[in-house]
């Protein structure tokens, strides 16, 4: 089996984001344009600082006295750059929501495909709300940085690069000075970087697992009331939601340690120009205009500094669930589409063949378990109606998934109509091969729509048709709508036995070439049994079938028999003949029998 990959997580926060940028390229669409905006964006905000300066000493102070005629040209001017500059950043931000929407919606369905694409065996090491999350919840996280740090980071960097320059030409000396005052905060940001990525690290794992506690408890609200035992669930999302928040709440304390820290820098270094600014005044190196328009530089430079605290903390948030969903896609699936390669066999009744296959389900720690199958070798020709029978863990089960290539034997192969089952296509395997779950598991949506799930090109007569050969057009017209009857969510709306016919039906409407059925063990009542049964007699004709039989009547009225015992092959044949020798079917049938007879 597979597991999530942990090889993203263990990669830094700069890795991750080249990794993922360059993984979805839809997020750099257009940045050039985008950059071009933020230039004009960024340039346009030292206007003011600028036109300050020429104010104050080619207006107020000129040698011979206030020029008004400048200071008239000069305000309108700066309105005209200030309005560009406002048309821009708008432009930007326009461009820079579209490129991100683009891009997430793209790795939301990468994502999402590819959690599919994982075996079942992949998808069950994981709880699902932990599973939901890093396809809902972590893309969210990326989606707010990339829509809101990544417009800051374009802004700032500009911002900086602009007025560093600015401050260079004005003063060479207290451009140093502001940057000396920095240096140690840039140092400190990246030690604090580390921290805060395993802080938002824990948290997202956090999220997981509160979506995990919150979605089973309102899953199995049933049963939780049935025991009685809403105040242990209650506890254990408590729990969960105490934890998501310990986890937050140091995270966010790491990210405020860096607010005033910045402030403080800045309060440095604004005093720092002051004095410095005065004395270089005094000694005719800086006009009073170029020390005020210092002073503005030192707030567009002090504002990505502060910015950047900020930014750390959503990137870091971002790029922990970044790389959580980097994870889901580095996981590669242990079962998989041989694609165009494959091979697609006609249709038709399916012959099946077992060849010393051997599983095992992989042990906790990971690495291989305890061999479940042993050396199975068995062949099923088309048209026949197989029961697979056994004690519980005995391997049938195991048979019905592997025949369906939910998973993969560990040794031998699967063979259907003479072409190795891991050649077969997808596509093609999943048109002829249906199995029918022993749940029945039906959507939240209407009758007809689950019944036609495996054929969605069926028309509403095509359906009716199909449930009047099954023998069901009775209860059909006995439901208050119905094929436009909800079922309600998970099928909540139907009775267990009803939810069984619609399964049987869905799989008729699919008209696959075999059929496999893990048959239902929960008590229906006598009509609704009798429906069932006469609905399987209908599926399974014609095709090939197989059946994980729970009850042996099933085992009566089929072809052929194979009986499993610890994960092998005991016995095969009819029931008359392997009922009327000693043995683990024998056994097995006077167990049923005598509980028949109670």
């Amino acid at each position: 089996m597979t597991t999530l990959s942990e090889t993203a997580v263990r990669e830094g926060a700069l890795s991750t984001l080249r990794r993922g940028l360059r993984d979805n390229p839809e997020f750099l669409a257009g940045l050039t344009g985008t950059l071009l905006l933020a230039l004009v964006a960024t340039v346009g905000r030292v206007v003011i600082p600028v036109a300050v300066q020429l104010t104050i000493d080619r207006g107020v102070a000129a040698p011979g006295g206030p020029d008004v005629a400048f200071v008239q040209v000069a305000v309108p001017a700066c309105a005209l750059v200030v309005l560009i500059t406002t048309v821009a950043a708008y432009a930007m931000n326009v461009r820079l929501y579209r490129s991100s929407e683009t891009g997430l919606a793209a790795l939301r369905v990468r994502a999402f495909r590819h959690v599919h694409d994982l075996s079942m065996l992949t998808q069950s090491s994981e709880r699902r709300g932990a599973l939901v999350s890093r396809v809902t919840s972590d893309v969210d996280q990326i989606s707010q940085f990339m829509q809101w740090g990544g417009l800051m980071i374009i802004v700032a960097s500009g911002q900086l690069v602009v007025a560093s320059v600015l401050m260079a030409i004005y003063s060479w000396q207290l451009a140093l000075l502001v940057w000396a005052s920095f240096l140690p905060l840039a140092f400190a940001l990246r030690w604090f970087q580390r921290l805060i990525s395993a802080a938002y690290t824990a948290v997202r794992e956090r999220v997981g697992d509160l979506l995990s506690a919150v979605s089973e408890s309102v899953v199995g609200a049933s049963v939780i009331r049935a025991y009685g035992a809403e105040e242990r669930t209650a506890e254990r999302v408590d729990a969960s939601v105490e934890h998501y928040r310990k986890a937050q709440a140091k995270a966010q304390g790491l990210v405020a340690l860096t607010f005033p820290t910045s402030e403080l820098v800045a309060a440095i270094a604004t005093a720092a120009v002051v004095v410095a600014g005065t004395l270089l005044g005094i000694g005719g190196h800086l006009t009073a205009g170029e020390l005020v328009a210092f002073l503005f530089l030192i707030t567009l430079f002090v504002g990505p500094m502060q910015v950047a605290t900020e930014v750390l903390n959503e990137a870091q948030n971002a790029i922990a669930g970044w790389r959580r969903v980097l994870g889901v896609l580095d996981t590669e699936p242990d079962v998989a589409d041989p694609g165009p390669a494959g091979r697609e066999p006609p249709r038709g009744p399916i012959e099946v063949r077992f060849e010393d296959v051997e599983f095992a389900y992989p042990a906790e720690g990971g690495g291989p378990g305890p061999v479940v199958l042993h050396d199975v070798t068995v062949g099923i020709p088309p048209r026949s109606r197989v029961a697979v029978v056994g004690e519980t863990g005995s391997g049938k089960t195991t048979f019905a998934k592997l025949l369906t290539r939910l998973m993969d034997p560990t040794s031998g192969r699967i063979l259907i109509d003479g072409v190795p089952l891991r050649q077969v296509r997808f596509s093609s395997l999943r048109e002829r091969i249906v199995m029918v779950p022993q749940d029945g598991f039906l959507f939240d949506a209407t009758l007809a729509d689950n019944i036609r799930y495996g054929r969605p090109e069926a028309t509403d007569d095509d359906l009716r048709a199909a449930v009047g050969e099954l023998g069901l057009a009775d209860w059909l017209a006995g439901l208050p709508r119905g094929l436009e009857t909800p079922v309600g969510q998970r099928g909540e709306s139907l009775s267990a036995g009803e939810r069984q016919l619609v399964a049987l039906a869905r799989a008729y409407v699919a008209d696959p070439d075999l059929l496999v059925l893990d048959e239902a063990t929960s008590s229906v009542d006598p009509a609704t049994d009798v429906r069932i049964q006469r609905a399987l007699e209908g599926v399974t004709r014609g095709r090939t079938a197989i059946t994980i039989a729970h009850r042996l009547s099933t085992a009566e009225a089929a072809d052929d028999v194979i009986v499993f015992d610890e994960g092998r092959i005991a016995q095969r044949g009819t029931h008359a003949e392997l009922v009327a020798v000693p043995g683990v079917y024998a056994d097995l049938y006077a167990s049923w029998a005598a509980q028949r007879r109670l």
